[in-house]
């Protein structure tokens, strides 16, 4: 269980004013052993979770339809178009915004039932969603954050295609809470409301550039935005963090669930290196070891730098970031500018009848092969390696690939891992003859049409230029393969964003907030974990029930049928009503009458719980009877008279309505008769066949609880 705090956040780099002058200790060999403390770990958590209330800014709901790009109906609408990057409020473009506009993408927008032209930026967006609005504010009040008297929705500029208009509306609605943890507490700086993103379903390469497609089902789902003060102590005190926050967020029956439905996004740095943001941790069990393969790498390449100045007669690195000099800084960037100039080569000559049948494939249909050379990286750039524990070691060669696939190309190929891949000595050769390298110089291939090449090669270029200084502040995402982690390793996406991505949404009023809302909030908070369980406990359930009714989020649901009439209905047994809470009758009713299980209401459940306990409905009548009842729009189901009127009748017609145990026991004799030395011979083991003819000819008449105990007893007595 988690205690929820009022305390000030602590932030234990920001106010320990030891700096770090030793050279950081660990074997990036073994990263489950590196020591957070000496390096000088820092980390928080951003909460990402989707609210299940309508989108925020459109009336539309939040509805994800599941279909693949070959799946989506012909008659969902399409849009293409190019984005660009603006100013931000401070006349400045956005660092993010500038590299993701020089990508040469473009962006096609598939229109589900779910979204119009609010979704698709032409119309102006609509108010904050009341619902959602209220739902933020609940989870502020049990972490005992403060919130902000007048909420401006603020846009902040995103331009890799994932909003139609070009940026993210959100909305600051609390800070300064807290939650405790075994670890100790830990600050939430920031709790925002914002919107979710369209949804990515694939892209593909073209002689233009690269087209995305979105899908706009997504797109304007309210989310929850937690941000956590750098107070988390380990990696593994990571993992409880997002494990507290999940659960908070969950015990308010206001959130979606399922996949995708809530991210973590890590914020990770030791004293040697800086912070960096990790998107992508869906699994909470991955998280630590993320963490930790991040701090191996700012190690490694904390390392690699000092191995490059030292080179380069250049000053070595500080093992702590606040001892770095501006002037030592300019002065190493001036070298590394001189060292490594933007000058590339075109080899495709020497590929043309290439051992590698991608690049002759390439070559053959118009790419080009351009050469880079990088001065003094000859084994400097590393091969594939794995750690202790299986992952890939870090190496420059990853961050120089994933900078070039920003550009949207496959990927490099650089000379520490030649000759491999269909390239030969002899083209290693032609290419450092061309290139005019020496022993100590390394050098860059890039296959991909001649603007592209260019591009991703002067990212290349400048990744390797920033080797020379402390790792660059970047958004990494955890690589993914078949929907799970890989092995924790993370690549680049795209550089930190800056303030200058924030302006404010002028299309959207303040949204100021009375008093007595949020006291109406505070009095009326959601019960937490422990207070669910105590009030489950009460009731004639299993532990099993218990602990399953809970899992699903169901106990509301449960014990508004055992106490009240919220559904409809006069109060239920505990033991059947949870029983048909956890099987699969409700999507079986939705799946046969072809209803969205949305659309399929509890309180028809617990009219049926009534129907089977009352004698009027057998338990093999529930789904087809509650199908029934769903398509049955003409009916009048005005009272609740009308609709146990209603299956009275129509279970009779159909054969729904309990057998009399004595007709029922006649079946069973006749049964019995026929089936005498085969009783005999199975004894006991013979009761699931006869268990399926008496049912089968009884139809759905009968109680199957009724024909089991009676048959037992007939074989009991044929065994005497």
């Amino acid at each position: 269980m988690m205690n929820i705090v009022s305390l000030s956040p602590v932030h234990p780099m920001k106010d320990n004013p030891v700096v770090i002058n030793m050279e950081p200790r660990g074997d990036i060999n073994s990263p489950s052993n590196l020591d957070p403390q000496s390096l000088g770990f820092m980390c928080g958590l951003e909460i990402h979770q989707q609210l299940d209330t309508g989108k925020l800014h459109s009336r539309m709901p939040s509805q994800l339809f599941d279909y693949s790009l070959n799946e989506i109906p012909k008659n969902w609408a399409r849009s293409q178009r190019k984005l660009r990057a603006s100013q931000g409020e401070g006349g400045q473009v956005d660092i993010t915004a500038r590299f993701e506009s020089r990508r040469n993408r473009s962006f096609v927008y598939i229109q589900p039932p779910n979204a119009g032209l609010i979704e698709l930026d032409e119309a102006p967006p609509l108010s904050h969603d009341s619902n959602a609005v209220d739902a933020v504010l609940t989870m502020a009040a049990m972490m005992k954050a403060k919130p902000v008297s007048s909420m401006q929705a603020m846009r902040k500029t995103v331009v890799d295609g994932s909003n139609t208009s070009g940026f993210q509306r959100t909305t600051l609605v609390a800070t300064n809470g807290a939650i405790e943890t075994d670890d100790g507490i830990v600050g939430i700086d920031v709790i925002c409301l914002e919107e979710d993103s369209a949804r990515k379903l694939e892209s593909e390469l073209t002689s233009e550039g690269e087209v995305v497609f979105y899908t706009l089902d997504r797109l304007g789902t309210p989310l929850v935005e937690i941000a956590t003060a750098p107070d988390i102590q380990t990696p593994e005190h990571a993992k409880e963090v997002a494990l507290n926050l999940g659960t908070l967020l969950r015990d308010t029956r206001l959130v979606r669930r399922g996949l995708g439905s809530i991210r973590q996004d890590l914020n990770v740095s030791i004293a040697c290196g800086v912070r960096v943001e990790i998107k992508g941790c869906q699994d909470l069990g991955w998280i630590p070891k993320i963490i930790r393969i991040e701090m191996a790498r700012q190690l490694h390449m904390y390392r690699l730098c000092n191995e490059l100045r030292e080179e380069a007669d250049l000053p070595q690195l500080p093992p702590d970031r606040r001892l770095d000099s501006k002037p030592v800084e300019n002065r190493v960037a001036l070298s590394a500018l001189s060292r490594l100039p933007f000058k590339t080569q075109d080899v495709t000559e020497f590929f043309i009848n290439s051992s590698s049948q991608m690049i002759q494939n390439s070559v053959k249909s118009g790419s080009v092969v351009l050469g880079l050379k990088l001065k003094g990286f000859a084994g400097k750039i590393g091969c594939k390696e794995l750690d202790d524990d299986g992952s890939q070691l870090p190496r420059l060669g990853r961050e120089l690939a994933s900078s070039a696939k920003q550009a949207g190309v496959a990927g490099i190929f650089h000379s520490d891992e030649l000759p491999a891949y269909g390239i030969t000595d002899t083209d290693i050769s032609n290419v450092r003859d061309t290139l005019s390298l020496s022993e100590s110089d390394a050098f860059i291939l890039c296959v991909a049409p001649g603007w592209q090449a260019e591009l991703a090669l002067e990212s290349v270029l400048l990744r390797a230029r920033a080797a020379y200084h402390r790792i660059p502040g970047e958004v990494r995402n955890v690589v993914i393969r078949k929907g799970a982690p890989e092995d924790g390793t993370t690549t680049a996406m795209r550089p930190l964003p800056s303030g200058a991505r924030m302006y404010p949404e002028t299309d959207i009023q303040v949204l100021n907030l009375e008093s007595s809302r949020w006291d109406e909030i505070n009095s009326n908070l959601p019960m937490d974990k422990q207070q669910r369980l105590s009030r489950l406990q009460k009731y004639d359930i299993s532990s099993n029930q218990i602990e399953a009714i809970l899992g699903n989020e169901l106990d509301d649901i449960f014990v508004s049928g055992l106490t009240d009439n919220e559904l409809s209905s006069p109060i239920l047994p505990a033991k059947p009503w949870a029983s048909i809470l956890l099987d699969n009758s409700r999507s079986e009713i939705s799946k046969k009458s072809e209803v969205s299980i949305l659309n399929v209401p509890w309180e028809l459940l617990a009219l049926l719980v009534y129907s089977k306990e009352q004698g009027i409905l057998t338990r093999e009548g529930i789904v087809p009877m509650g199908c029934k009842y769903l398509l049955s729009t003409d009916e009048d189901f005005s009272t609740f008279d009308k609709k146990i009127g209603w299956l009275s009748k129509t279970a009779e017609l159909e054969g729904f309505t309990p057998a009399d145990s004595s007709s029922v026991e006649e079946v069973i004799d006749a049964i019995i008769s026929e089936k005498l030395d085969f009783i005999k011979n199975k004894g006991m083991a013979s009761i699931g066949p006869l268990m399926g003819m008496a049912m089968a000819k009884l139809g759905g008449s009968a109680d199957g609880k009724l024909v089991n105990s009676i048959l037992l007893n007939k074989i009991k007595q044929v065994e005497k």
